[in-house]
């Protein structure tokens, strides 16, 4: 714990101008990032007597070691730096509005020549048009179900839509009507982007203008007794009715605005979006946060607007924005938000009416998501906390480790060895964090050997960390000297931003036993680390397995720190195994192109598409390779050369028969459009060390 007057700032040195302040620990790691009109009466307020501060503001100026800030010329540059370092560096006792989920949209792909329906996560792309967000997918599915047949728009994959027009057919909903087929040119570009459009109007809210002139069309068809026609209409028009019943008018037709409200206590606050759009409600999301500091309702408010605009511009912020209490100040606030929009936007707390009345449904929601959030994390953090206390336990540990790391090994048959380290802090995942390695320092299956590697690795950049920031005196070891890869400067950027392995675990976790665990021991105190503790979890037994003990140390089968550490050793695993089919399946991807030099990405695609195939390219005269735009007769002798000089491609496999494919049979390629090789498993994605 730390005295805050030990890094107390001088009298006369902290400015009185608007700022952003980041407070860090012993680690230098941000531990909290905060904006002031003036630096000096903000900051001021951290040191005083530590009995008069809140106490969660006095666990954060004890536990940081250091201050620093920077000057801005606004309130409003100070807001945007705030959100962009909170962004930046995950401070621990910043609110941070967390959710299990990404929110789905209804998504429209203009950016297309032929504009695709679909629901997608995640960030939002440039040129897309978006509705939402949705509380489930499947509420989207529905309701485009319902759209399709009035507005027959593309939804299949590029996949199925290059089958489709290579073969002349189209898919299920071509046949059945809900897509008006522009892969076998039923419909133009030109004409099934204006039903995209339409669909995408419709969807923003402007409905009333099209069901008028759907029912003039009907009854128009009526009067000349086309029948059939007017019975499709009216079928039309009840279907978009029934997609409209799904979301309910709430506010007069040109509303355009969000409702946030936040529901709070002691220690947790919940916070509930509604947005609203023509009128009607499109979409629900919500988040709830630890209140890790001091802060009002309109502190709370302020850091949600920041979380649900961060990141949008245009149309995506609306005119309005309804809170239950005003950031204070709120003029740099909403001067932020305007600039996000490109307009005005009045951000304000309903007073009567139907906005106010809204505005009260909102707040229950987020009442009942408090309520409901405690009554799952209650068992949840007991479990957790009983976990942590006995493994502690049972190693022998002076507190509970709060941050575990584990490590494992994987490889097929000794090709492709590659480790992994997984992070688990107060019992949770920490992805972020976790990392993966290349087994540099031989060839060949040797586990033990490759453990050891890993750990040096890890906690040599540990050391080399600990140097640079004057917590390390002494002179590293030989082999402590950083790796290639690690910028000079040590593993911080010139902001101090962290790396890779700035901060130390209390606890070492290796999938297997004693061979593995005297591994990781070894590596350790050769780098004169002895502070951290190392066990290992050996599979066939369950047995947790220490330096230097003969016999394991065997947790009960119910017990909830065997199962916690049984839940870090699997994910290890499986972050190692899905690294080592990465890399195997780049291996068997790769090509004798890839060794051309200067062929890049699109010039082997021209070829493969000119000639069909890797077989027929070899089989190609210089003259014919000529042929492919972009390929001169030097580059065209040095592929020829290339191909000859390979060795023939391993043939394709349907994996489903294990018949052997001829590589120009057609029908030899996945769901996207790869060809299917033997043995090529499945991509997964994850940091590279």
């Amino acid at each position: 714990m730390a005295d805050p007057s030990s890094y107390r700032p001088k009298p006369g040195e902290i400015p009185d101008t608007p700022g952003v302040y980041r407070f860090r620990d012993e680690h230098r790691r941000v531990i909290y990032v905060g904006k002031a009109k003036s630096l000096r009466q903000r900051l001021a307020n951290y040191f005083q007597d530590l009995a008069s501060l809140h106490p969660r503001t006095r666990t954060m100026v004890t536990t940081a070691a250091s201050v620093e800030w920077t000057v801005v010329s606004t309130e409003v540059e100070a807001l945007q730096l705030e959100y962009s370092w909170i962004k930046e560096f995950d401070p621990r006792f910043n609110v941070k509005y967390r959710d299990d989920k990404s929110y789905p949209y209804l998504a429209v792909t203009m950016n297309e020549e032929f504009p695709r329906v679909q629901v997608m996560r995640g960030q939002k792309r440039k040129g897309v048009r978006y509705f939402g967000p949705y509380g489930h997918a499947w509420a989207i599915r529905d309701t485009v179900d319902l759209l399709l047949r009035v507005f027959p728009v593309r939804t299949c994959s590029a996949g199925v839509f290059k089958n489709a027009a290579r073969t002349g057919r189209p898919c299920l909903l071509g046949y059945i009507g809900k897509c008006s087929a522009p892969c076998v040119d039923r419909v133009s570009a030109d004409e099934h982007r204006d039903l995209a459009e339409d669909f995408c109007d419709f969807m923003a809210g402007r409905t009333g203008t099209y069901i008028r002139r759907l029912e003039q069309q009907m009854t128009e068809a009526a009067e000349e007794m086309e029948y059939e026609r007017a019975a499709r209409l009216r079928d039309d028009i009840g279907a978009l009715r029934k997609a409209m019943e799904k979301s309910a008018v709430v506010l007069a037709d040109a509303t355009d605005a969000d409702l946030i409200a936040v529901a709070e206590d002691e220690l947790e606050a919940a916070v509930q979006i509604f947005h609203v759009r023509g009128g009607r409600v499109r979409g629900q999301r919500g988040w709830v946060t630890d209140k890790v500091e001091e802060i009002t309702t309109g502190a709370l408010v302020e850091h949600a607007l920041q979380q649900l605009y961060g990141e949008e511009k245009g149309d995506s912020v609306p005119k309005e924005v309804l809170v239950p209490a005003l950031p204070e100040p709120v003029e740099p606030v909403q001067e932020w938000l305007a600039e996000r929009r490109g307009s005005g936007v009045s951000l304000r707390i309903p007073q009567r009416g139907d906005k106010k009345a809204l505005m009260e449904t909102v707040q229950r929601n987020a009442q009942q998501a408090l309520v409901l959030h405690k009554t799952k994390r209650a068992s949840d953090l007991t479990t957790r906390s009983r976990a942590l206390e006995e493994i502690a336990e049972a190693l022998d540990l002076d507190s509970a480790p709060l941050r575990i790391e584990c490590y494992d090994i994987s490889h097929l048959q000794g090709d492709d060895v590659v480790a992994s380290m997984v992070v688990f802090e107060d019992g949770l995942q920490r992805k972020s964090e976790y990392r993966r390695f290349q087994i540099k320092g031989f060839a060949g299956q040797d586990d033990v050997r490759s453990m050891h590697e890993v750990i040096s690795r890890r906690f040599r950049r540990y050391l080399a960390e600990k140097e640079k920031t004057g917590e390390w005196v002494d002179d590293l070891p030989e082999e402590g000297t950083p790796e290639e890869g690690i910028p000079e400067n040590g593993l911080k950027d010139d902001d101090g931003r962290p790396k890779k392995f700035a901060y130390p675990p209390q606890l070492v976790v290796v999938d297997g036993g004693q061979p593995q665990v005297a591994a990781a021991k070894k590596a350790l105190d050769e780098l004169g680390i002895d502070d951290i503790a190392v066990c290992g979890l050996a599979k066939r037994l369950e047995e947790v397995w220490l330096p230097d003990d003969d016999d394991p140390v065997v947790l009960p089968r119910t017990s909830e720190g065997l199962y916690l550490l049984q839940r870090v050793r699997d994910e290890a695993h499986r972050f190692a195994i899905s690294y080592q089919r990465t890399k195997r399946a780049q291996r068997f991807r790769s090509s004798p192109l890839d060794d051309v030099p200067g062929l890049g990405d699109t010039r082997k695609q021209a070829l493969l598409k000119h000639f069909g195939s890797l077989k027929k390219l070899r089989s190609a005269t210089i003259d014919q390779i000529c042929e492919v735009p972009g390929i001169g007769r030097k580059t065209a002798e040095t592929i020829a050369v290339a191909l000859a000089q390979a060795a023939p491609a391993a043939p394709a496999v349907n994996t489903a028969t294990g018949e052997i494919m001829d590589e120009e049979e057609p029908g030899t390629t996945g769901s996207g459009g790869e060809p299917v090789t033997a043995g090529a498993p499945d991509e997964r994605r994850g940091q590279e060390t």
